[in-house]
């Protein structure tokens, strides 16, 4: 049986402050923002920072009630969630709800990239916010 997880898509980092986070891994690791994006549905500003096959997401929240400035007041700045890359997000969905796992999402919803993305409470996976990301076809 193959594994639902194709690879980690992202590692998404909290940020108060989106342009010394990108200075600071510009500076540090000689690192390239290849996409920048805000999603307006999820209150967020990203900067993505390709590493190999994957990214640093850095994430800073573009409104007071978004669930990464939440977040932000609450734990402060670092790891936010794990994006791992699925084949098909519903069937996932479906997979881990059968699982009995507690999901923040029903279905699967836009994310940026054009990807389409769905979230997995941390309160049934070890404290960890999961997102599964499936890509489009034209990523």
């Amino acid at each position: 049986m193959e594994s639902m997880l194709r690879e980690i898509d992202h590692v998404a980092i909290a940020v108060n402050d989106l342009d010394a986070a990108i200075a600071w891994y510009e500076d540090v690791f000689d690192a390239t923002v290849v996409h920048r994006e805000t999603v307006e549905s999820d209150g967020v500003a990203e900067a993505l920072i390709k590493v190999a096959e994957s990214y640093i997401q850095l994430l800073t929240p573009t409104r007071d009630d978004s669930p990464v400035a939440k977040y932000l007041a609450k734990r402060g700045e670092g790891l936010h969630h794990v994006g791992y890359r699925v084949s098909d997000c519903t069937a996932a969905l479906a997979s881990l709800k059968a699982a009995g796992s507690r999901l923040i999402d029903e279905a699967p919803r836009p994310g940026s990239r054009g990807t389409m993305v769905a979230f997995v409470h941390p309160s049934t996976s070890f404290g960890t916010l999961i997102e599964l990301v499936q890509e489009s076809n034209n990523v």
